[in-house]
């Protein structure tokens, strides 16, 4: 038994079939990572017990750096435009009152107006000590001060003011900048120059530092310290009533928001250190948030990053062990049920590719924004059931759902979901005679995914299907107790993937042509579109041959009833049954239905040659089909509806004619042969049995139904004894069924009918 396994093996289309199998348990381990365990935490999980850091790592902390973030907005300075002009204005201006005080005689024929810009209205003001002001005026400049050097006083006194600015008030809150300084930008200039605090710019706190600066200034150029302080007060008592209105400094809102922007932008991420074995990471029996799986990400990459070789090679061994199990017992119950699938090459391949997608798709809609892993999944499992027979598509989705459940390392409970919704698809799937049937199938589909979810959920204490997302969502329509409420979320949870069953079906809706195409297969609804008399082939035949097509439309209806007799698929007959003979329609006068009364052809040609005649309305009926691009099902049942079978008139005719020369050998018998293949599944051999069976009814002289039975049963059993159904798994059980069903269909069209009086005539 070892020496035949080792032989098997050494088969080239063994080895290919390996390869391939081999080469798709890789794509899927290298797409998903399977080299390490998946990251299995999602939002809404309760952990049984305290989650501890494995590893150390270090975690960017995006909350406390916004903090930051936003503390530098509020702590930045404000860009203020200064403008000089008004200050130098108004030292002119001062220069100028100055000048005209210095020049008049005597304290009484100042103009009072004038005087009281200096001195204003207050207590203890009387004429004496006026007088003595201005005489101290007089005298200041009477000792050498004139006007410009006056001046030069004032502007050494101005220059802070110059430089920095003067303002009443800011025009910024505390709330969107700094209150301690501002950044001032000279008129002109692109960029601020400096720095100034507050107390240098605002009005009431500069006017005692100008006061005490023109004290200093007008006596180092005034030389009598007495008449240098009178002075320095009247000029300080003229610009007090003035500088109140001097303001120079004006926000420049652009250039401070960049600086806040600057300031943001300067400060360092955050970054949170997390220790092995100390850190605790989420806490037991609590639902995790966004923010816990955020966390416990960022742990799972730094300890997938510290595996060894060891582990990833460990673990990618289990993973390929898994695959090679699932592979066996998938390949045994093809080998013994569906042994063609492996066979055909390309249908093999069409197959591990549609694994392979699905595995993919299901671990990238698996992410915890969507949580919609059992759409692809659900989609395969529908293919699969439209493809090949429900117990098959139940085997390879179970097969593709515990692969995804270990893929996502989400235990026994995601598997049984994952399960369920795709079993309740397939089991309620049957026969698609209408598009609104998959719609029902993912309602019902929805509604045993929602109650299985529920209860797995209840079982495991665990809210399966609950997407961040949706959490948010709920978390805006309900009160804060009603979303932290376990029901709640499992609620939640169970109705999303009750709705991704809903949206599988309807996508299934779209993507079925498709599949069709690319499986090879026909549901009812394509076989109805294709079985439309309006064909272009049908109606060729209808003008060409019509009583071919008079044939494959009894044909047709006889055996459609016979395949539903023994649980094929009768639309399937019907359909092939309409093109079973297309062929004919290019040598029509050849086939006695559609000779008429120029009489039968085949009396001039050698029974050879009339054979070929007749066999090559098969390749040609092939041929046609190819052309008009009707699907391989289709072409089948043309190529198989004779299989090998002997065309017993011609060869018995050629046999008759060769007895009279005794030097010719018997006639080659499978030279008489059609080139087949016998049928390869019931429906071809139902329509086999049907088309010999109707065209040979006709010739029935008295189609008594005792008659019509003997008929059915000989040509049944001719061909089950010629081997003709012996690839196709008809058993002898549904032989039989299959003979009672064609004798009631013959016998309800050939039945007995009163014979009328003739005519008379009138």
């Amino acid at each position: 038994m070892v020496a035949r396994g080792l032989s098997v093996l050494r088969r080239t289309d063994v080895l290919i079939r390996l390869g391939l199998c081999v080469l798709a348990a890789l794509v899927m381990w290298g797409v998903t990572g399977s080299w390490a365990p998946s990251f299995s935490y999602r939002t809404g999980f309760i952990p049984n017990r305290d989650i501890i850091a494995r590893v150390d790592f270090s975690e960017e902390d995006p909350v406390e750096t916004a903090k930051r973030k936003d503390q530098a907005r509020s702590q930045a300075e404000f860009v203020y435009e200064q403008d000089a002009r008004p200050l130098e204005e108004l030292r002119q201006e001062l220069k100028n009152k100055v000048s005209q005080l210095a020049s008049v005689e005597s304290y009484d024929k100042v103009e009072p107006k004038l005087w009281e810009e200096f001195s204003p209205a207050g207590e203890g003001k009387t004429p004496e000590t006026e007088k003595r002001k201005f005489d101290a005026l007089k005298g200041f400049f009477m000792v050498g001060m004139d006007s410009g050097r006056f001046d030069e006083a004032i502007k050494r006194a101005f220059v802070p003011l110059e430089r920095s600015g003067v303002i009443d008030v800011l025009q910024h809150t505390s709330t969107e900048g700094s209150q301690q300084g501002v950044k001032v930008r000279p008129t002109g200039k692109p960029q601020w120059t400096h720095r100034a605090a507050v107390e240098e710019v605002l009005v009431s706190k500069i006017k005692p530092q100008l006061q005490q600066r023109l004290i200093e200034e007008l006596k180092s150029f005034g030389g009598m310290s007495e008449n240098s302080l009178t002075v320095a007060d009247l000029t300080y008592a003229w610009l007090d009533q003035r500088l109140q209105n001097a303001r120079t400094l004006q926000l420049d809102r652009e250039a401070s928001e960049a600086e806040k922007k600057a300031a943001a932008d300067a400060v360092v991420m955050v970054i949170r250190e997390y220790k092995a074995n100390d850190a605790h990471l989420a806490e037991a029996r609590q639902p995790l948030d966004s923010s816990h799986v955020q966390l416990l990400r960022r742990e799972y990459e730094a300890w997938r990053k510290q595996m060894g070789w060891s582990e990833k090679i460990g673990h990618s061994l289990a993973t390929f062990g898994m695959y090679g199990a699932l592979y066996t017992l998938c390949g045994f119950y093809i080998l013994n049920r569906r042994r063609k699938l492996v066979e055909d090459l390309n249908k093999f391949s069409v197959l591990l590719g549609a694994i392979v997608v699905t595995v993919i798709l299901c671990w990238g809609a698996s992410k915890d924004q969507w949580r919609a892993e059992i759409i692809p999944l659900m989609l395969f499992g529908m293919t699969a059931a439209i493809a090949y027979e429900k117990e098959l598509a139940l085997l390879l989705a179970a097969s593709v759902a515990l692969i995804v459940s270990f893929l996502l390392d989400q235990g026994l409970a995601e598997f049984v979901i994952l399960v369920s919704s795709v079993a309740a698809a397939i089991l309620f799937l049957a026969r698609i005679r209408s598009r609104t049937k998959l719609i029902y199938v993912g309602a019902i589909s929805g509604v045993v995914v929602v109650a299985t979810t529920f209860g797995v959920g209840t079982l495991v204490g665990q809210a399966f299907g609950a997407t961040d997302s949706a959490l948010n969502v709920v978390e805006d329509w309900l009160p804060a107790t009603w979303t932290n409420s376990f029901v709640v979320t499992l609620a939640i949870g169970a109705f999303w993937f009750g709705s991704c069953s809903l949206l599988a079906s309807v996508l299934m809706t779209g993507l079925l042509p498709f599949i069709e195409r690319l499986f090879d297969v026909q549901t009812d609804i394509s076989l109805l579109e294709l079985g439309d008399v309006q064909h272009p082939l049908l109606q060729q035949l209808v003008r060409r041959a019509p009583g071919t097509y008079n044939h494959s439309i009894n044909v047709a209806s006889i055996a459609e009833t016979a395949a539903e007799a023994i649980g094929c698929n009768g639309l399937l007959v019907r359909v092939g049954a309409y093109f079973h003979d297309i062929g004919k329609m290019l040598k029509p006068a050849y086939f006695v239905e559609n000779q008429g009364t120029e009489g039968n052809r085949h009396e001039f040609l050698q029974p050879a040659m009339s054979t070929l005649v007749i066999i090559a309305h098969v390749k040609d009926g092939a041929d046609l089909a190819r052309q008009h691009h009707l699907p391989r099902t289709i072409i089948d049942f043309i190529e198989q509806h004779h299989g090998t079978t002997l065309v017993e008139y011609f060869y018995r005719r050629e046999a008759k004619r060769l007895e009279s020369d005794p030097t010719a050998a018997e006639p080659d018998e499978s030279t008489f042969r059609y080139p087949g293949p016998k049928p390869q599944t019931k429906e071809t051999a139902v329509l086999m049995l049907a088309d010999v069976v109707e065209s040979a009814s006709r010739a029935l002289s008295d189609p008594t139904p005792a008659r019509i039975e003997s008929l059915v049963h000989d040509l049944a059993l001719k061909r089950l004894l010629d081997g003709q159904f012996d690839e196709c798994g008809l058993t002898l059980q549904e032989l039989r069924i299959l003979e009672d069903s064609l004798v009631k269909s013959l016998t309800a069209v050939y039945h007995g009918r009163v014979k009328y009086p003739e005519h008379q005539t009138v």
